[in-house]
């Protein structure tokens, strides 16, 4: 009589859990996460360090009195500098002042100069006759023309806004001209075998085709446009970061120039953010 034998299976030899693309998700993810700990994270870091760095030793050279806090300002009175103008709220004012009229004279400009560089794709003879006065326009410093419109438009806003306007309209028209004239022959002559009519070929070739030229002109004319604000500013005006530079420069106030050279570079890079966010969604639209 012989005893039964109960085999039981053993772990090695059941079948492995299902993890093959669990694992390669979880390879990928910590792919990721590395690359952006090394690209972004570890960079970010460092800058910020540097900037730490640097501010610290900027005051220490002020404390021990080795800079000269007259006029090189220092980190402790910027802040202060900064306080007060939050507690009286002139800097919010003054933001806005700037970020508005940047913003509505970036808007105009670019607008008007890429309707009217597409709209001499239609009269080719037009676009020759003006190309040279554009161009001689272009390398005409617009803050040159800051006092005449501050004296036909006064020294409020919309003096800043036709600057802005005025200096990205002429980016914005020489790049939308350059675009619409560099489209491929072959893919122009090939919509024109299938018979299309011209505002056909405008539109389905002509402008999508323009689209690189036009978003740099944008990415560019962010620039311009808080530039010419900010030269308008200078000269006069009511609000704005750089009526706050002038009168802390013509009062030697160093402190308070810093907070809004500060100020200024925040409002250039949150522009460019999202100037650049509106480029990539149009890219991927076109």
């Amino acid at each position: 009589m012989t005893a039964s034998i109960e085999t039981v299976p053993s772990t090695s030899s059941r079948p492995a859990a299902s993890s093959g693309p669990m694992s390669e998700e979880l390879e990928r993810r910590a792919l990721l996460r590395s690359r952006f700990i090394s690209r972004h994270l570890v960079p970010n870091v460092i800058r910020v360090l540097l900037i730490v760095l640097l501010i610290g030793l900027w005051q220490i050279g002020t404390n021990a009195k080795v800079l000269d806090s007259f006029t090189l300002g220092s980190p402790h009175g910027i802040w202060k500098s900064f306080a007060m103008s939050v507690a009286d709220g002139s800097i919010v004012t003054d933001c806005l002042s700037t970020l508005s009229s940047t913003v509505v004279g970036f808007v105009i400009g670019s607008a008007l100069g890429v309707l009217s560089g597409l709209a001499l794709w239609f009269v080719p003879k037009v676009m020759r006759l003006i190309d040279p006065i554009v161009v001689t326009l272009n390398g005409l410093p617009k803050i040159a023309l800051g006092p005449l419109i501050i004296i036909w438009f006064g020294s409020g806003k919309v003096s800043k806004i036709i600057l802005a306007a005025f200096a990205t309209f002429i980016i914005a028209l020489l790049n939308s001209c350059e675009g619409s004239a560099k489209v491929n022959e072959e893919s122009v002559s090939l919509v024109r075998s299938m018979g299309a009519s011209k505002w056909q070929l405008f539109a389905k070739v002509i402008v999508p085709s323009s689209m690189p030229w036009i978003i740099s002109a944008f990415r560019v004319n962010v620039g311009l446009a808080l530039l010419a604000v900010i030269g308008g500013e200078f000269i006069s005006a009511d609000a704005g970061l750089g009526r706050k530079a002038a009168v802390a420069g013509n009062l030697y106030d160093l402190n308070g120039i810093w907070v809004s050279v500060l100020l200024i570079l925040v409002l250039a890079a949150l522009l460019n953010v999202v100037v650049s966010w509106v480029a990539r969604r149009i890219e991927k639209i076109v």
